[in-house]
């Protein structure tokens, strides 16, 4: 028996740049929607340029970033910007279900595809826009990325460096991608549910989402209350010990041990030395007042060790160590095979390459990467005869006009 993908006969239009539109339409699209993305005639997606490229040599199909977001989607070129290209997206519109972009809010005005101008032409649609700031607000037409998002939220300075130096940017488009997630997740609320509520704008502010999810009611709530404003520790953690990132024989581990059994799980891991025997260290809180003590006398053990030996011995005993993996370890990593997470697709450019699978499993209908990401400009003919009934002649028409 076939089984059908969970949005199976869902379909999406995505108007975007970038990190956020993508990764919340390929979410879609690794539960089965079937997702077109609009991109620039002649340079594409900025992500195109990003890379990284295989050789580390710039070409338009082989960027990972971009190959990585835009797994089993259709693509086609349009420019947004000329009265024909609106009049093309208002058309495709006509059997999409769900349009995503993260554009400015004054752009998609200008363009005549604001959510107000769209709902009147299918008032049953639901539009998903994400961006830095939200559609309303003094910052919503602010210029802004992923980063401005992130330290606008205070969990920069909450989370990010040492104590007592200046805080750190966060990591590459975490403020887009944590966006993108509730986005997706709203979004297919709203495609089950538009028989009951009808069309939806979901509007995603990327710090409003990096604000519940990393600062949160902990840390707010706890301001707004008594005052209470969260610093930002450094490494490991400063009330309990082992809680920290420790060196070993090929790279770091990230030793945990809090509660009693887990420490002593880590004592038997280490082969019981006597020095770690002392009943002082059963409470977590004397251990971290002892941390320097503590990690100096676990050194030996440590450099003895490699990472994947240290983790396999402290699960074995039962304390929740891990070791600390590069981007090789993690691309290569026999767990995250076994799962069907790490996917091989062939792309006509690049070949044979690795991409990541579904981040959520449903037994019934596991989802994943199905095809490679699509060429710049590789549906236009199919879309626009198929969808929009244009001939050969119309469509040659707007590629001389750079229309596509």
């Amino acid at each position: 028996m076939t089984t059908l993908a969970a949005l199976h006969g869902v379909r999406v239009l995505e108007l975007g740049e970038g990190v956020s539109a993508a990764f919340c339409a390929k979410l879609f699209a690794d539960y089965g929607a079937e997702v077109l993305k609009v991109e620039k005639p002649g340079c594409g997606d900025v992500t195109r340029h990003w890379g990284p490229y295989p050789g580390d040599l710039p070409h338009l199909e082989k960027s990972g970033t971009y190959f990585c977001l835009n797994t089993s989607k259709q693509g086609i070129t349009l420019d947004l910007g000329t009265t024909r290209g609106q009049e093309i997206v208002k058309a495709l519109l006509a059997d999409v279900d769900v349009l995503i972009e993260n554009n400015a809010p004054a752009r998609m005005k200008a363009w005549g595809l604001d959510y107000a101008t769209l709902a009147a032409i299918k008032p049953e649609l639901i539009m998903i826009s994400l961006t830095p700031f939200g559609q309303s607000g003094p910052y919503a037409d602010w210029k802004g990325y992923d980063l401005n998002a992130f330290h606008l939220t205070g969990a920069g300075s909450r989370y990010c460096g040492r104590m007592g130096e200046a805080p750190l940017e966060q990591g590459t488009h975490a403020a887009d991608y944590f966006g993108a997630y509730v986005a997706a997740t709203w979004g297919m609320a709203a495609v089950f549910g538009v028989e009951q509520s009808g069309g939806e704008h979901i509007d995603v502010s990327c710090a409003e989402a990096v604000a519940a999810l990393f600062v949160g009611g902990q840390n707010i709530g706890a301001c707004a209350q008594n005052g209470y404003v969260g610093k930002r520790t450094g490494v490991g953690m400063p009330l309990a010990a082992p809680a920290t990132i420790l060196p070993c024989k090929d790279g770091y581990v990230w030793m945990l041990a809090l509660e009693k059994g887990q420490w002593r799980g880590l004592v038997r891991a280490m082969g019981d030395p006597e020095w770690a025997r002392l009943d002082l260290f059963d409470d977590m809180f004397e251990r971290a007042q002892n941390a320097d003590l503590i990690y100096s006398m676990m050194d030996e053990w440590l450099r003895a060790h490699t990472k994947q030996e240290i983790m396999d011995l402290c699960q074995q005993h039962g304390c929740p160590s891990t070791a600390v993996y590069d981007i090789r370890d993690a691309g290569d990593h026999p767990h995250l095979r076994e799962r069907g997470y790490l996917v091989e697709l062939e792309h006509p450019v690049i070949g044979r390459a690795v991409t990541l699978g579904a981040p959520v499993r449903l037994p019934d209908a596991p989802g994943g990467p199905r095809e490679a990401a699509p060429l710049l400009g590789q549906h236009n003919a199919d879309v626009f005869r198929e969808r929009l009934g244009l001939g050969a002649a119309e469509i040659a028409a707007l590629e001389r006009a750079g229309t596509i």
